[in-house]
This record gives structure tokens, sequence and C-alpha cells, in this order.
């Protein structure tokens, strides 16, 4: 396990890299819909770890893990919420595997896919859930808790609160934002990129971010949002390889290496601290881009 955290890596260097994504490897490798990849920890274990490192490989800063759907609520939907502390333990575990001590580990938390306000699920039983998610994660020795794809103050509130609580570990949360006809940027809960900082930054993160939804160059202003609010923060961007589009029955992703590659120095400028990739990115659009900021030499 790596003794030095993002914030201190940040410290010595301006720009980290993180991973791409894992499930559209996984959909290339056999994954059907509705399946959970999170299975695959315990019965396809050599795939998931294949993935995690082919990104080691590259020499990013940190991966994340096969554990984004992997809280209780939602594995209830494949009736798996009674393994979701061993699959949690198990995808830290592979990801820890996979990075040794040449980079961190980020354990993946997704949300829970209920509403609060619906009533659909107590406070308690969210806050539970992600608890016992946390805690497998650093058990299976992640380094610190990536709260990711957020959309809701509350239950992302309750996911950072339940991290606080039951890990030591550092601790991310990324929300996913969307352009309004308004021109400005908001989740489909109507929050905005101040008042997600405002909020997870008081709840306990201390980096904070977006990811999915939108492609890299819509990035841009989202981080620029969060830089007008906080000039200091630490900021994960994981774009997705551009704005899907269905293909002869099937969700393309259409933007390659170099398009994403062209974006990412106007994402500087604007402030980001960390780039990764979220849907659709592989391996080739991470060293493309780690290449492009001077990290690998060109081959």
């Amino acid at each position: 396990m790596r003794t030095t955290g993002i914030q201190e890596l940040l410290k010595s260097r301006s720009l980290l890299f993180c991973d791409g994504a894992w499930g559209t490897i996984f959909q290339s490798a056999g994954l059907k819909p509705g399946e959970s990849s999170e299975l695959w920890n315990r019965d396809k274990r050599k795939k998931v770890l294949e993935v995690a490192q082919s990104y080691v490989d590259l020499g990013v800063d940190m991966i994340e893990t096969n554990s984004f759907g992997g809280n209780r609520i939602t594995l209830a939907g494949s009736g798996l919420e009674n393994d979701a502390a061993e699959l949690n333990r198990i995808a830290a575990e592979i990801s820890r595997e996979a990075a040794g001590d040449k980079c961190l580990v980020l354990g993946s938390v997704g949300p829970t896919g209920k509403i609060l306000m619906m009533g659909d699920v107590s406070e308690n039983e969210m806050y539970d859930a992600f608890a016992e998610q946390v805690h497998a994660l650093k058990q299976g020795g992640a380094d610190a808790i990536c709260i990711e794809t957020m959309t809701a103050l509350d239950e992302a509130e309750l996911a950072v609160k339940a991290a606080v609580e039951n890990t030591d570990l550092e601790i991310v949360c990324t929300f996913t934002f969307a352009k309004t006809v308004g021109g400005d940027y908001k989740t489909v809960m109507g929050v905005t990129p101040a008042q997600m900082a405002e909020k997870m930054l008081s709840a306990g993160a201390s980096i904070i971010g977006t990811n999915c939804g939108n492609g890299i160059e819509a990035m841009i202003p989202v981080v620029k949002a969060f830089r007008s609010f906080n000039e200091d923060v630490p900021l994960l961007v994981q774009a997705n390889a551009g704005v899907p589009k269905i293909e002869n029955g099937k969700t393309v992703f259409p933007e390659t290496p170099d398009e994403m590659v062209s974006h990412v120095p106007d994402l500087i400028d604007a402030g980001v601290s960390i780039i990764g990739g979220c849907c659709g990115t592989t391996p080739a659009h991470i060293i493309a881009i780690m290449i492009n900021n001077g990290i690998i030499p060109a081959l």
C-alpha cells in the first residue's frame, strides 16, 4: 500500500492521472446487459485483474476498484445484497494486487439508484449500505474512497459521512452535471458545482470534481464553475469518450484518444488537478493524455 496520499502527491506535481473506464472493457469481454460486474470480482477475478493491470502498466497515479454498483441496495437487484461486503473487499484486493506500491487504489462507490425524498429507502438504510461498502473497500486495501457519479446532495452527503465515520481514508467525491437550457451546468436534481462543492467539502471530502455525462470539452466549464467557488481544492475530472451514440443497436462512444487529448490543455488551464476517464475511455485514451503531457515519452 502506498504511504503517500493524493494530496501529498499534488504537493510535488500539479497534475495527476487516473485510470479510464472498466465497464467498457468488461462489455467487450462478455459482460451481459443487466449483469453485475461486481460478481466478476469473485467469479472472473482474472479478467478484472487484467483490466486493473492494464491501467497500472501505463504508469497512472491511481486506479479505481470494480465496485461502482457494490452497495447492498444496488446489488439487491441481482440478488447479491448479502454478498456486498465480500464483493467489495475482493474488488479492492484485486486493484491492490495490480497496483502494488506503484499507484494508489481508489475504492469506487456509486449511487444506490434510490431517491431519499421518494421514500424508497430510509437515510439509515442508505447510510448503512455505504458504511458496509467503504469498510470492505478499506479492508481490501483501498487507499482512498471515490464517491462518484452522484446527482443528489443528500445521498452524496450520506456516502461521504459513511466514509468519514467508518474509514480513515482520503475521500474523493464527484458529481455528474449536464448543460441546462440557460447554459450553466446542473445535475438532474438541480445541483450546481458550487452547491456540490460547499456541501461535500463541509461533509468531509478533500477532493471533488465531476465524472460521466459529458465528453472532455464539456468538462471545461464545469471545472471553471468549481474554480469560481474554490481556487485551491483538488479537482478530479473523468470524462466520457464523447457523447454516446447508438450504432447497429449498440452504444458507441465516438471520441478518439487524439480528439480527447485536443481538449486537455484547456482543461488544465481551467484548473483540473487529476485527469482520468469514464464511459467509453480505454487505456489508449489515458496513455494518449499522459504522452501529451510528457509523462510518458512518445513511442
